[in-house]
């Protein structure tokens, strides 16, 4: 949820062992789906040199009920990630992808997932199945909106996460020993590994 003068994204995310659970605790709290469980594919874009992703910024386009054009700027950590996000629709998926090209930037990665949205109040929260686990997104208009909300469904705050899903998935490669390629179900079908490798810590679950 951004503000419109400034564009600007605040969120944090949580590993979590059951979506199911979170699911039903939204429900419990009243909360609207606004967007059912719909396939992500989420394309990144950079120029040779990888300017972009040396200075932090992303430029991405994705395809999951309609196509999407979005701008993130650096991001900036505290208790919750902030940066810049300035993002609009497409009509036309193939000819975004040429019209990037034609600018000097070719897809560098892409990855995929499967996204739930709700409203909780004044936050959105996102329910995401990736390739590698279970997540949630909680977005709003303050660090404080973020975190009541992360009370509400029951999480341990401490265990928030604030760095990119492609962020996380880049310390796993690492951690396994494999070069990284795209972060695709497909990828890590039949890999055996855990999370906590990663100094990860589900935010479902009581100390």
């Amino acid at each position: 949820m951004k503000d419109s003068a400034n564009d600007q994204e605040i969120e944090v995310k949580f590993w979590v062992t059951s979506l199911d659970d979170v699911r039903q605790r939204l429900e419990e709290l009243g909360a609207e789906l606004v967007q059912p469980r719909v396939y992500e594919l989420n394309l990144r874009f950079d120029d040779s040199p990888g300017t972009l992703t040396r200075s932090g910024q992303v430029l991405r386009l994705r395809r999951d009920h309609g196509f999407h054009l979005t701008y993130k700027g650096p991001g900036q950590s505290s208790d919750v990630a902030m940066r810049q996000e300035i993002e609009f629709s497409v009509d036309d998926f193939d000819a975004a992808w040429r019209f990037l090209e034609a600018l000097g930037y070719s897809v560098v990665v892409h990855y995929e997932k499967y996204r739930t949205m709700y409203r909780l109040a004044d936050v959105l929260v996102t329910l995401d199945e990736m390739p590698y686990g279970a997540f949630m997104e909680i977005e709003g208009p303050s660090s404080a909106s973020i975190k009541t909300a992360a009370a509400s469904l029951n999480l341990d705050w401490k265990r928030r996460i604030v760095e990119s899903y492609l962020s996380i998935y880049y310390r796993l490669c690492g951690r396994l020993g494999r070069s990284p390629a795209n972060l695709t179900f497909a990828e890590f079908e039949g890999l055996k590994f855990s999370l906590l490798e990663l100094d990860l810590v589900p935010a479902d679950i009581p100390l």
